[in-house]
């Protein structure tokens, strides 16, 4: 089973005539509701305020098949929303997002021990703009690690909740150091690297008997597992919202690693795995929002 916990947020995603319509939204949220539609078991924490926004997460994110929903509410803060404006199905956001309630997780809510089954936590990257939010999620990195648990990282850089690259980066660095299963965008990963060649970054980055999972956008996916590496080319798709892609990709891919000892599998598995993923992704684009109620991407 995975523990998805971090940010819930609303998206509130641009329609025609300057309208806006609201959706769940929230990277972890976005994966581990991908983990269940993938067929695996998943379960999230997180926390938004008590403000309507709040209130609808916590009445949709409910219809979901998750193992365990908690959607703790903050007193103090507001619920984070996220601005996402589609310009040919490619999304850019603007975040409403200063001292909101996401960031005001303490990894002794998330109880980590209530989850018997946990093989494997997944941990949204939001949070770590802010001080206390980093706290929470090296204290649960390191919690899981000491209870023999797995920690997966989807990077998902959000350069503009920094002062600059530079400093997002270094936000970013101890929670990457920790991951047993990292996720980066092709872009993320020559940023982190500081490099211009994908190889070199790749060099640069990567750790032994750890998965490093690395997307191109519409071309495929790339991974790297000890002495094994490939890419896996994704059918083309016209894209109607690219939002919860990634997220998309990433719960495909955990459901598969569920339990499974991939330090020893062999290249079969890591190319179904990413078969897999990117024919999960490329639904994701398909419809408007992060996710859906189901996972029939030809409806």
């Amino acid at each position: 089973m995975i523990l998805c916990a971090g940010e819930i947020l609303a998206d509130l995603i641009a329609e025609q005539g300057n309208r806006y319509t609201m959706y769940c939204g929230g990277a972890p949220f976005n994966v581990a509701v991908n983990i269940a539609q993938a067929g695996g078991k998943a379960a999230f924490v997180g926390k938004v305020g008590r403000d309507v926004a709040g209130d609808f997460l916590a009445e949709e994110s409910a219809k979901y098949p998750l193992v365990r929903c908690e959607i703790l509410r903050d007193r103090e803060r507001n619920t984070t929303l996220a601005f996402v404006a589609l310009n040919k199905g490619e999304r850019s956001f603007s975040f409403f997002r200063r001292d909101t309630a996401d960031a005001g997780l303490c990894a002794e809510e998330v109880r980590l021990q209530d989850d018997a089954e946990l093989t494997i936590l997944h941990l949204g990257t939001l949070m770590l703009s802010e001080a206390r939010g980093r706290a929470c999620a090296l204290a649960l990195a390191e919690s899981a690690a000491r209870a023999g648990k797995l920690v997966s990282v989807d990077v998902n850089f959000r350069e503009d909740l920094y002062c600059s690259a530079e400093e997002m980066i270094g936000a970013y660095r101890g929670l990457i150091a920790r991951a047993d299963i990292l996720k980066f965008s092709e872009d993320e990963l020559l940023l982190f690297a500081d490099e211009t060649d994908f190889a070199r970054a790749v060099d640069k980055i990567y750790r032994r008997d750890t998965l490093l999972l690395v997307t191109c956008g519409a071309r495929g996916s790339y991974y790297r597992c000890n002495g094994l590496n490939g890419f896996v080319n994704a059918e083309r798709v016209i894209p109607v919202d690219t939002t919860g892609a990634g997220d998309a990709f990433f719960g495909a891919a955990l459901a598969m690693l569920d339990g499974v000892d991939f330090k020893n599998a062999d290249a079969r598995f890591f190319e179904r795995l990413l078969q897999r993923a990117n024919a999960n992704g490329g639904a994701a684009t398909r419809y408007k929002g992060a996710i859906r109620l189901t996972d029939d991407a030809s409806e």
